[in-house]
């Protein structure tokens, strides 16, 4: 909004500068079109602020541990910071979910030795909150 009237003010002063080619008009202009785009910059400004917000949510998954990556015993390892119930799904790289489990929360092992090789996608929900990582099986 403030950059249609600011490009509405432009071009009226620039009309202004056509019809009344003067020295003190031209140092106006310079004036005015100097505090439109400042008007300009601290809007967006201010409107990145309020985008770049940090949200105050914590998600409890971020410390989690996966490992070894990339796969080659067949069994995964999943380690959280939570005793909780876990839903583990598996996606191939095609979104097609592979299978789908709950793991209870002294559970921290995961077979996989009937995937095939290839790049998987494991996501891990617990308590609302859930995570992908990316699962390389050899």
């Amino acid at each position: 909004m403030w950059l249609f009237f600011g490009i509405l003010f432009v071009i009226y002063f620039i009309y202004l500068h056509i019809q009344l080619n003067t020295m003190k008009y031209k140092y106006l202009y310079i004036l005015l079109l100097f505090i439109v785009t400042s008007l300009g910059v601290n809007a967006q400004t201010v409107k990145n602020n309020v985008v770049a917000e940090p949200n105050k949510s914590e998600n409890i998954l971020e410390k989690v541990q996966i490992y070894p990556n990339p796969v080659t015993g067949g069994k995964i390892y999943i380690a959280t910071e939570t005793n909780t119930t876990k839903v583990i799904e598996m996606y191939d790289m095609l979104g097609k979910r592979i299978f789908i489990t709950d793991m209870s929360g002294f559970q921290k092992e995961l077979n996989v030795n009937n995937l095939k090789t290839g790049v998987y996608i494991l996501k891990i929900t617990e308590k609302n909150n859930s995570i992908t990582r990316k699962v390389i099986i050899k």
